[in-house]
């Protein structure tokens, strides 16, 4: 059965010291999965305000909006970007993924695209370390060990693209490093049922 993108609204919230655009997901039959999508990314909104600290500090101003990475077979994966300004040199910007199945509504963590026992973090982050090794990535800490078991991501077209925030790897400069790896190079690893398996389909 063909799965057909699902329809997508763009709201915005325009308030002082905010300015956000944000998703929100409509028509889906199974209305409950619509419920469940659009609750969590909400709640991924709220969540990145807090972390910037909008509401204890009265100074912080922020805009923020979303990116469609993926919207076929069945699987909807984004990003929500938001910049807070609190004053010096230059604001920071937080990114979240959120990958759901659409006909479900369940958003998956990294470790829900694996199949019981594989050795994900192994051999992503044995993917990470050559990247970073052929891209000339200048680490802020020299040795880099491991991706975390649930390590921030999103999914775009073949690819499954781990990422960093920003100087948690690498300087500000740099931007977000992002690491894009070939389903197919993980395909024995990858659960078929999940966000990354249908991919492979």
């Amino acid at each position: 059965m063909v799965k057909l993108p699902v329809n997508i609204h763009t709201e915005y919230i325009k308030q002082k010291r905010l300015k956000l655009y944000y998703p929100v997901i409509y028509g889906l039959s199974n209305k409950e999965a619509e419920r469940k999508i659009n609750y969590e990314i909400r709640s991924a909104v709220q969540q990145i305000l807090m972390t910037q600290g909008f509401y204890e500090n009265p100074l912080t101003e922020i805009t923020g909006h979303f990116e469609l990475k993926t919207n076929e077979k069945g699987v909807l994966s984004l990003t929500i970007i938001n910049y807070a300004y609190s004053g010096g040199a230059h604001g920071l910007t937080l990114m979240k993924g959120l990958t759901f199945n659409i006909m479900t509504g369940k958003k998956y963590s990294l470790s829900e695209l694996f199949l019981d026992n594989s050795d994900y973090v192994k051999v992503l982050s044995t993917m990470v370390s050559t990247q970073i090794k052929e891209r000339g990535i200048l680490l802020l800490n020299p040795s880099f060990k491991s991706i975390s078991p649930e390590q921030d991501f999103y999914i775009a077209d073949k690819a499954l693209v781990l990422f960093y925030q920003l100087y948690e790897l690498t300087a500000y400069a740099f931007g977000f490093p992002y690491f894009p790896i070939s389903v197919y190079d993980v395909e024995k690893l990858v659960d078929p049922q999940s966000p990354l398996g249908k991919m492979l389909s």
